[in-house]
């Protein structure tokens, strides 16, 4: 009878997570390792746009830094931004370059992730 007893007891002080408890975690990470996939693309294209901008603001009138751009843009392979969509001005006697734009990405149903993006050359 002793023996049966200490199981017991033992096995009412037992920590830990259920199955159930388990799968719930498991399906959650699942989700969230889906959502961080399709972000992260997003972030290496960001990357490439604002060093695309980045070598433009090397160019000294409107029509070259978009060249420049456009360029940087066919090696890249960005669609995102193109070079009528930048926002070019002058301030002193450096040229900057701002974009900004957003990715939508689908999760489920109806829903989206909308991602807003923004820079401008330093």
């Amino acid at each position: 009878m002793r023996t049966n007893r200490s199981i017991r007891s033992r096995a009412a002080h037992q920590r830990g997570i259920s199955f159930i408890g388990l799968v719930f975690v498991a399906v959650v990470l699942g989700c969230v390792g889906v959502v961080v996939a399709q972000v992260i693309p997003t972030l290496i294209e960001w990357q490439a746009i604002d060093k695309a901008a980045n070598k433009a603001k090397e160019g000294t009138t409107v029509p070259e830094v978009r060249a420049i751009f456009d360029r940087a843009q066919a090696i890249d392979d960005f669609q995102s931004v193109s070079g009528k969509d930048l926002d070019i001005k002058k301030v002193g006697d450096k040229v900057v370059v701002s974009y900004s734009y957003e990715r939508e990405i689908p999760l489920f149903g109806p829903a989206y992730l909308v991602l807003k993006y923004k820079g401008q050359t330093r």
